[in-house]
């Protein structure tokens, strides 16, 4: 506090000593502050020895030799190049890939797919665990399946079953693993890295052992059709049974009786002859050439060997064939296929366990992405039932065909703990950065940082998966959260590249941002090709999130990419502006919302915020402004506070645009300095809205209203348009909506428009929505008001606005007293304030004086401007007066008090009468048409010219006389916006 008081008092020139006072006062405080700041060089330790692990850094530290135990992808190499720049570029803390993609592109695109990309790992472990369910039950111990059926129909049903039963007990056995801790998965991790090491090297082996001794595999055959060997007992349509040839089981299968003779037989199995070829027969057979190309076939299609000979009969379908059990395309392979390469984002799922995330993360993903790319390439895994229910690659292998199935079994198992580890991290990231409010209590975490809440969760979800059972099910799903997270990664980095902004400085240097454009376009092209309608599935998904993060999060400004291209296009476009004015057609009113503020730095009129809400509906630019008077360096924490409380009130009313608060000396002056400076190049409002100043015949305080004038006047040098809402508290607010009612404009004066418009505008708010528009202009005696009609409905219908017509016709009458009444008190009061300079006490002597003498005059209190204030002021401080001074006040009050006796035998000016005539006669007329409108719109005359002589005087003729006019002109009607346009035309007949 001492520190602060010192600081201001040295602000201030005045005030010295009492600054050093607190210094010294406060001494020993500033030595211990200055104790407890960091220095240069343990602020320099730090930095240096920054860590981003969290509590249970020693199970942490366990975490760097970890080497991911399943496959690498053998596509995504344009998306692991951008994740590394980005990865290189600043340190990564936990949540990897979220981390990077809402730190380069904002919260809502990073929470969007970051949590999308979640649900993606989250399904993996499903589809994980139950690749290795399909293993164990189908080749390590097909005895343990709980549910059987001995009918084909009914077994799928069946397995799918006991999946689902052992697949949530792997999940949770998995579940308690990773709770325990990551350090156990470390240590799984390496189990199940030998194990697929030693499978590849038993495939290698047994590839190269079968170019020159290839394996017993034989794979029945009829003509060039392949035979199921499920319930055949011999490869023959015949066999020898106690040297008799009788027929086989196949043949029973194909014809409808066992004997030979009198037999009736497929026609197919007729013609062709049944043979036994080698399913493997080596690399030296040539087969390789025969696989190379794609043979995509429809669902229950025949599996046929097309070098094989066979006979061209059609023949019948028969169970005993090898069909096609999934209609196959590349598409659907492709999205089938997919989810086994996506461990690209292993790594960066675990960033917060990696002692140096910057170096770990794009080494280790780019080798094991070109290291497994090569191994994926060479093999490929495949099971079918003409293979005898056994792995293609398991029989390929040496020294046994169990070495692949343990090694797959552990590969998928280890694939499922590090989906189950790397998911909750990505929550808890995503949780803790506090951008999705109902995710906050997954941001907990136990004593060793393992995120407890988000493991949990991440265990109901994968629960689901399992529950789904089927892999060709999951997977498409995983394959499009998986290619988003990638689209936006190369984005990400593509985006940061473009925009060269100065904290782009990644270390990993071979990155290009057509590499990263090109691996955003391949990423969008799958997701499309693999299956378009889970695509716009995922894109809906990602879209929801986006848009609850945009206006239920929590605000974050994380100096991100979208922010740099935002900056970017903002300043093309302002550029762009500068090029010329805006054409007619576009025009449309850019508000600046002048608000008046009270002692407690609170908004007066609310409603003409929401009234501006109302008029711009969301389009185009509005800034509210306000003044605060006093001294900058002393008012600027006000002025800060000031600008917090509309800044929340336009958030309230739902206004879109910027807030501009000044401090200036004078309030005149600081509106004149928003008026000019407002905006930036074109982007600068047009239109200036204010309030009436309510009650400013009764004011004490004649600036409020010389404020007014003089704002018109700057208005109006400057070319803007302006609006000015009288009795504005009677508005409507933005949940009131108006079942019926009119909007009238009352079109005395042609303004380039301004009048049509406006309503116009305002029928596309739904408070206004169901009013009608009226459109009244007054005719004298020598124009046709028929013809006058005709011509205003033909320009409303060119306009393509709705209004009714109405032309009003005003006769010249007699002038009345009450004219006379209210001219005579207008000049009066303007006489008066000019020439009476009197404290507040003998001004309401004297006003109560000429009250009783004359009723006509009704002169309730006299404003002061600053100097007369100061003047006032001296007046009661006890002061040495001379007689001199004396005698002088005394003459001056004597002179004003003559002046009182020529204001009561004055006589009004004629053209103010004719003038105050022609308010009351335009009033009586509105009043009778729009007294019950909702809204009454009229033409605002030009302001006063500048008053003549002393710039101190209390007021002149003019500005009287011109508030006078206007309060007549509008007595009576609830809701008044006067309007007065900027010069220029604002709307058109043409397209």
């Amino acid at each position: 506090d001492g520190h602060k008081k010192a600081r201001n008092a040295y602000l201030n020139n005045s005030n010295y000593e009492e600054g050093e006072e607190y210094f010294d006062k406060n001494l020993a405080l500033f030595e211990e502050e200055m104790d407890t700041r960091p220095k240069v060089s343990s602020l320099l330790n730090r930095m240096a020895n920054y860590t981003n692990l969290t509590q249970g850094a020693k199970e942490h530290e366990e975490a760097e030799n970890i080497t991911e135990g399943k496959k690498k992808p053998s596509k995504t190499l344009l998306t692991a190049i951008s994740m590394s720049a980005i990865a290189t570029n600043g340190v990564v803390p936990a949540g990897g890939s979220y981390f990077m993609i809402s730190r380069a592109l904002g919260p809502e695109f990073g929470g969007a797919v970051g949590l999308c990309f979640y649900l993606g790992t989250t399904f993996a472990a499903a589809m994980y665990i139950l690749g290795a369910i399909e293993i164990f039950l189908i080749y390590i111990v097909p005895r343990a399946a709980i549910f059987r059926s001995d009918d084909a129909l009914k077994e799928s049903a069946a397995m799918l079953n006991n999946m689902r039963v052992y697949g949530t007990a792997f999940l949770v056995l998995m579940v308690l693993v990773v709770f325990i801790g990551v350090r156990y998965v470390n240590k799984f991790a390496s189990l199940f890295l030998a194990c697929v090491i030693v499978s590849i090297l038993a495939i290698y082996a047994g590839a190269i052992k079968s170019s020159f001794a290839p394996p017993d595999f034989p794979v029945c055959m009829l003509g060039n059709r392949t035979l199921s060997s499920r319930h055949i007992d011999i490869c023959s349509k015949t066999k020898n049974v106690n040297n008799m040839t009788v027929p086989s089981k196949l043949w029973g299968f194909f014809c409808n009786s066992s004997q030979f003779f009198n037999a009736s037989c497929d026609e197919y199995f007729v013609h062709n002859n049944v043979t036994s070829i080698q399913g493997i027969p080596g690399l030296a057979s040539g087969v390789i050439t025969e696989n190379l190309w794609s043979n995509y076939l429809p669902k229950g299609e025949i599996i046929e060997k097309p070098s094989a000979k066979s006979s061209d009969v059609l023949g019948s379908l028969n169970h005993e064939y090898v069909l096609v059990d999934i209609t196959t395309s590349f598409t659907l392979l492709v999205g089938i296929f997919f989810p086994s390469v996506t461990g690209i984002m292993a790594g960066s799922n675990r960033s917060g366990d990696l002692k140096d995330a910057q170096k770990s993360i794009p080494i280790g993903t780019v080798l094991a992405i070109l290291t497994t790319s090569f191994v994926c390439i060479l093999y490929v895994i495949r099971f079918g039932d003409a293979v005898e229910g056994n792995l293609v690659v398991g029989t390929l292998s040496w020294p046994s065909p169990w070495v692949i199935v343990i090694g797959s079994f552990f590969s998928t198992c280890g694939a499922g703990l590090q989906s189950l580890t790397g998911a909750p991290r990505l929550l808890q990231a995503i949780a803790k950065d506090d951008i999705i409010p109902f995710l906050r209590v997954f941001g907990h975490s136990k004593a060793n940082g393992e995120p407890t809440w988000a493991l949990l969760l991440t265990a109901a979800i994968a629960e689901l998966g399992i529950l789904i059972a089927s892999l060709d099910l999951v997977a498409p799903i995983l394959s499009m959260f998986f290619l988003m997270c990638y689209l936006f990664v190369n984005l990400a980095c593509a985006l940061q590249t473009l925009l060269r902004t100065p904290n782009w400085r990644p270390r990993f240097r071979y990155y290009h941002w057509a590499l990263s454009f090109m691996g955003m376009s391949i990423c969008l092209a799958l997701m499309f090709i693999s299956s378009w309608y889970y695509a716009i599935v995922a894109m809906v998904i990602a879209g929801m999130i986006y848009k609850y993060i945009e206006y239920q999060g929590a605000e974050k400004e994380w100096g991100d990419g979208i922010r740099g291209l935002s900056l970017s296009a903002a300043r093309f476009a302002l550029l762009r502006l500068e090029e010329g004015p805006p054409h007619t057609k576009n025009w449309r009113p850019q508000l600046l919302v002048l608000l008046k503020l009270d002692e407690d730095l609170h908004v007066k009129h609310p409603r003409l915020l929401t009234f501006a809400s109302q008029l711009k509906a969301g389009k185009g630019l509005t800034i509210v402004g306000s003044v605060i008077v006093g001294n900058f360096l002393e008012n600027y924490g006000e002025a800060l506070a000031a600008e917090q409380t509309i800044k929340h009130l336009m958030e309230a009313e739902k206004v879109k645009g910027f807030c501009q608060l000044v401090v200036a000396a004078k309030l005149k002056e600081g509106i004149s300095h928003l008026i000019q400076s407002c905006g930036l190049g074109g982007m600068k409002h047009n239109t200036v809205v204010m309030g009436w100043p309510n009650g400013w015949r009764q004011s004490e305080d004649a600036r409020a209203w010389k404020t007014f004038i003089g704002t018109v006047r700057v208005t109006t040098a400057a070319h803007l348009a302006l609006l000015v809402a009288k009795n504005i508290s009677f508005f409507p607010s933005n949940v009131e909506q108006f079942s019926e009612g009119n909007i009238d404009v009352w079109w005395i004066v042609h303004d380039g428009g301004m009048l049509m418009l406006l309503p116009f505008l305002l029928k596309q708010h739904k408070v206004w929505r169901k009013c009608s528009i009226r459109i009244f202009t007054v005719a004298q005696l020598e124009d046709n008001s028929i013809q006058m009609k005709k011509d205003l409905a033909t320009f409303l219908y060119h306009l393509r606005i709705e209004a009714e017509v109405e032309v009003v016709e005003m006769h010249d009458s007699d002038i009345s007293a009450y004219t006379y009444e209210r001219t005579l008190m207008m000049e009066q009061r303007s006489q008066m304030l000019r020439h009476m300079r009197l404290s507040k006490t003998e001004r309401d002597r004297e006003a109560q004086l000429v009250k009783d003498r004359n009723s006509m005059l009704r002169l309730t209190s006299i404003g002061s401007d600053e100097d007369e204030e100061t003047e006032t002021y001296q007046e009661k401080v006890h002061m040495t007066w001379t007689k001199d001074k004396y005698m002088a006040s005394r003459g001056q009050k004597a002179k004003s008090m003559e002046g009182f006796q020529d204001l009561l035998n004055m006589r009004p000016d004629q053209s103010n009468v004719r003038r105050m005539h022609t308010a009351v006669k335009l009033n009586e007329v509105i009043v009778n048409k729009s007294h019950e409108a909702k809204l009454v719109l009229l033409n605002m005359p030009g302001p006063p010219r500048n008053p003549e002589g002393d710039e101190n005087c209390i007021l002149s003729k003019n500005e009287v006389t011109n508030m006078e006019f206007l309060e007549v002109l509008t007595e009576g009607l609830e809701r008044v916006l006067l309007v007065r346009g900027g010069g220029s035309e604002v709307i058109t007949i043409y397209s």
